[in-house]
């Protein structure tokens, strides 16, 4: 899949170093709002909730608990889709034909990210792609797999929980 470097605004909005604002990034680049009206509403939505163990000390630089960005994209009209249950294994990977075009926020382990039309939109390429080997055996080839001088060869992509999108 095809990456492009994006900070969704922040930069031009002001603000500086090098934060945990994946969150706010991402639904700044997916939604197409300014990075600061984002930020600001998260960290809004953030103090108007019951402040839990998980949502206390959330803020858009350092990190925003799941009910709170839930929160905030649902008031704006976006939907979860989720791409993997409890015990069915990862269905959907960050990889080119697996996810649907358009301008979606694909949720990964600890980890938000746009993908538009195919192209995550981030400050860095949070795909991994692992070659893993083993001894060929002449066993049958599973799906994803291939043989490769004696050794049977696995690729392993980083696995997509769901992805919000705007509801239609």
């Amino acid at each position: 899949m095809k990456w492009s470097y994006n900070d969704g605004g922040r930069a031009k909005a002001g603000y500086l170093g090098h934060p945990g604002d994946c969150v706010c990034r991402a639904i700044a680049i997916a939604t197409g709002k300014p990075y600061r009206e984002v930020y600001e509403a998260l960290n809004a939505v953030a103090k108007s909730m019951r402040q839990t163990k998980r949502v206390r000390g959330a803020s858009a630089r350092n990190g925003v608990a799941r009910p709170v960005y839930e929160s905030y994209l649902k008031s704006i009209g976006w939907k979860f889709v989720p791409t993997m249950r409890i015990g069915s294994g990862c269905k959907v990977h960050l990889h080119d034909g697996e996810l649907p075009g358009g301008r979606i926020i694909c949720r990964l382990s600890r980890h938000l990210c746009a993908v538009i039309d195919g192209v995550i939109h981030d400050t860095h390429d949070p795909q991994r792609e692992i070659a893993c080997f083993e001894p060929d055996r002449g066993q049958e080839l599973k799906a994803g797999q291939g043989r490769n001088h004696n050794r049977v060869f696995t690729i392993r992509r980083r696995c997509v929980y769901g992805y919000y999108a705007e509801a239609a």
